[in-house]
């Protein structure tokens, strides 16, 4: 982190009314604050948790898929011991980047709603207001995660969050999904002595788990170190069991945890509180403009994962922060010109 510069050249004031207004201190909410800085807009940064609190969350020794110069913001170098960052690298490099940068952060402080319009709003949180001529939103969608909508989701030994494998050594866990969380979570666990138990609602699992990490889970149930049922679906989670049907009917298997790793979704009520636009396809994805990413409420502008609504496998950090570039050069009245994200460079968005 020696090599982050100071190029703030004074620090936000700490009251309104702010030319933007960021609701989301992730990597893209940061982003789009730098952004604002650099073009002389003062920007506050709202956030309900932790700097990149999201982060914060992941599996302790979580190693992202992506090099840092992927993950990069502010065109601050991201240094790393490795070939990829670790959760703790990144937790310490977003954090000083903000420092960097001298943001004005207000953190653990939710918003509740915006009201106003393009020019005049006022950004309601539980804590109080503030004026913003712009808002930004940045939420992503890892603290909404897809439920079961099963008997007994709620019991304790049940979590859609998975953090590390110790709890797990001798116990008899259940891992529900079929993806890369899933399929970590189920490997990390079995190297842990835990009795791994794998639950794919699909005939197979996804052609999206990382290619260095199928072929291990495929060995491990094809030699029987982890069990695993495929076209299931769970019926009922018990203090000692998990009921499944698959094919050949219904299973009671004995159990003590179950990991559901079963993706997130956006914040939809609070996008409804904005009065924003949600389309009626698959993935419910949040109306905004292509170009800007301004939303149908005008002077409010959706940033990074939040866009794809239930589509989670569209953006990225590493695509996303780009976001930040076509929504401040909109607020600051400059031309925008649509980009192909879904076919960018990742290094630099061209």
């Amino acid at each position: 982190m020696e090599a982050l510069q100071d190029t703030s050249l004074t620090k936000q004031h700490s009251h309104g009314p702010y030319d933007v207004a960021v609701i989301g201190a992730g990597p893209v909410g940061l982003a789009c604050a730098i952004e604002a800085g650099r073009r002389g807009l003062s920007a506050v940064v709202i956030e309900k948790g932790a700097i990149v609190n999201s982060i914060l969350g992941y599996p302790t020794n979580m190693e992202f898929f992506s090099t840092p110069e992927l993950i990069e913001i502010g065109g601050h170098p991201f240094a790393t011991t490795g070939y990829k960052p670790v959760r703790e690298e990144a937790l310490e490099y977003y954090r000083r980047v903000a420092e960097v940068e001298r943001l004005h952060l207000r953190l653990y402080e939710r918003v509740l709603r915006v009201d106003g319009v393009k020019g005049d709003f006022r950004v309601v949180t539980d804590k109080g207001r503030l004026a913003a001529r712009h808002v930004i939103v940045a939420t992503g969608f890892f603290d909404r995660p897809n439920l079961l909508n099963v008997p007994g989701e709620d019991l304790p030994k049940v979590t859609h969050y998975y953090k590390e494998p110790h709890p797990y050594a001798q116990q008899k866990v259940a891992v529900i999904g079929a993806r890369n969380s899933a399929a970590k979570a189920a490997l990390d666990c079995y190297r842990h002595g835990a009795s791994v138990t794998l639950i794919v609602r699909s005939e197979h699992l996804s052609e999206k788990i990382k290619y260095w990490i199928r072929p291990d889970l495929e060995n491990r149930i094809k030699e029987g170190s982890i069990d695993a049922y495929f076209g299931a679906v769970v019926e009922e989670i018990r203090e000692d069991v998990i009921v499944i049907r698959d094919a050949d009917g219904l299973h009671e298997l004995a159990n003590d945890w179950v990991l559901a790793m079963t993706g997130y979704h956006p914040d939809y009520e609070f996008l409804g509180a904005l009065d924003i636009e949600i389309t009626d396809d698959a993935f419910r994805t949040p109306v905004f403009d292509e170009a800007t990413f301004e939303t149908n409420r005008r002077g409010i502008y959706l940033a990074g994962t939040v866009c794809g609504g239930y589509d989670t496998n569209r953006w990225f950090i590493e695509n996303g922060r780009f976001h930040a570039r076509q929504i401040v050069t909109h607020i600051a009245g400059g031309e925008v010109a649509e980009v192909d994200f879904d076919h960018i460079h990742w290094k630099t968005a061209e």
